[in-house]
């Protein structure tokens, strides 16, 4: 399927200009091939393509409206690291496992202390074309844990840290749910301070396993975990 991004309303489609550019100079289609586009809100449109100079547009053939999604929704609320490629590979990872929203966090110890949410964005999107994903996910800009906490619900909220000496609950005591957040440190992990916050506030703690693991490596794993439940 070669799937592409754009506007759908009712039976007008527009395919977004970057698409647009790439369909006529990078991947140099002709007219008449099958294309699909999606506008990432779970509705695919399929049909010819017609290309006119440098536009791209489609003759649609059908049109298929609220395609289903991942069951769980997943919310990754993840520090971003101070190597932007490893946070970038984490959404791209993340994103083609069905994670629905990343929220990058500002904590004691992050050292990024700001984000190209723009470009973060673009690579969610094509990693959901990539997977064959019709529902790109929401990604918000780095935004302080006391302020995160405002918009979640405790119940089905959990905090993935590496601190021993502190209560920990295993993955597979979490109930299935039909939407999950999952807190995941920066480098250096969350301090007791904020952990303790979390707790407070009704955070459950879980443990990943024995093993130390990369920010990034814990974000992927949640998520990994969670494809695999559904």
């Amino acid at each position: 399927m070669k799937l592409f991004y754009g506007e759908i309303e009712e039976n007008k489609i527009t395919i977004n200009d970057e698409e647009q550019q790439h369909i006529v100079k990078v991947l140099r289609m002709k007219n008449g091939e099958e294309i699909h586009v999606t506008d990432g809100k779970g509705n695919l449109a399929s049909g010819k393509l017609i290309i006119e100079g440098k536009k791209a547009n489609i003759e649609v053939a059908e049109i298929k409206t609220d395609l289903s999604d991942f069951k769980t929704k997943l919310h990754i609320a993840i520090a971003p690291t101070k190597n932007i490629d490893r946070i970038e590979f984490f959404v791209e990872k993340a994103v083609e496992m069905g994670a629905s929203e990343i929220t990058f966090l500002q904590t004691e110890k992050t050292e990024r202390k700001n984000i190209n949410v723009d470009k973060i964005r673009k690579q969610a999107i094509a990693a959901s074309k990539q997977s064959l994903r019709f529902h790109f996910p929401v990604i918000n800009d780095l935004i302080k844990i006391q302020d995160f906490l405002k918009n979640i619900n405790p119940e089905h909220t959990f905090v993935a840290h590496c601190h021993e000496n502190l209560e920990r609950i295993d993955l597979k005591e979490i109930p299935q749910t039909d939407q999950i957040t999952f807190f995941i440190g920066p480098e250096g992990d969350f301090s007791e301070k904020e952990i303790s916050y979390l707790a407070q506030n009704k955070v459950k703690a879980v443990s990943l396993g024995n093993q130390r693991l990369r920010t990034e490596t814990a974000g992927i794993f949640v998520a990994a975990w969670n494809y695999l439940r559904l």
